[in-house]
């Protein structure tokens, strides 16, 4: 990352690195932090709630990250400091009414299909700045930024082009008023190509834990 951040020209404190623990046991997330990791993604709510809860006196800072299901909003809006899929109005609602009042605002960011690829969750690019806009004005939310995944083996020419448009999307929604300062992209096998073209937050899970158990 460091090396990726320097040929970008950039500071290396404009670059976050979210552990993606998802997969991998407490003691794993134990280790991570006592190297000094801070930020950790979880995806499976199962699996993710004990282990938060068993880690709770390191203070870490949680992220979701998978697909947000209406019956998991509560739990996610009262354990979790970020969201990175948002792509509803109806699920943001939720997080939105059911985030505790003695916590901050939920952190959240928009997924965009920047890609286009029918695999993959998402709004598309054309959908985005109404999205936007709708998230904003809703209580105990701080919409922050996008986030995109692209598709597996996509050649690195499509890869920086997706990345690029992303950015070129939160510039023309911040010419817009929106104040965003987030871009949630790249993961362990693009994050070089990611960080290249603006990336904040970069999700890396196997390059750092290596392959995951089965989630059942």
């Amino acid at each position: 990352m460091a090396a990726a951040v320097h040929l970008s020209g950039r500071n290396e404190d404009s670059v976050t690195l979210v552990a993606v623990s998802k997969g991998h046991e407490a003691a794993t997330v134990r280790a991570a932090a006592s190297l000094g990791l801070r930020q950790f993604g979880e995806s499976y709510l199962q699996e993710a709630l004990p282990k938060m809860a068993s880690l709770e006196a390191l203070q870490l800072t949680w992220h979701f990250i998978g697909r947000l299901q209406a019956n998991k909003t509560r739990a996610v809006a009262e354990h979790f400091s970020w969201v990175h899929g948002l792509e509803r109005r109806r699920i943001a609602e939720r997080l939105a009414e059911q985030r505790p009042f003695h916590a901050p605002p939920l952190n959240v960011c928009i997924q965009v299909n920047i890609a286009g690829d029918s695999a993959k969750a998402g709004v598309s690019a054309a959908e985005c700045a109404a999205l936007a806009g709708e998230l904003a004005s809703l209580p105990r939310l701080k919409l922050r930024g996008l986030m995109c995944m692209l598709p597996e083996a996509l050649p690195a020419a499509q890869q920086r082009q997706a990345f690029a448009a992303l950015h070129g999307l939160l510039l023309d929604l911040n010419r817009g008023g929106a104040g965003l300062d987030t871009l949630s992209m790249g993961m362990s096998g693009d994050f070089e190509l990611a960080i290249a073209a603006g990336a904040t937050l970069v999700r890396v899970g196997t390059a750092l834990f290596g392959a995951r158990a089965a989630v059942t």
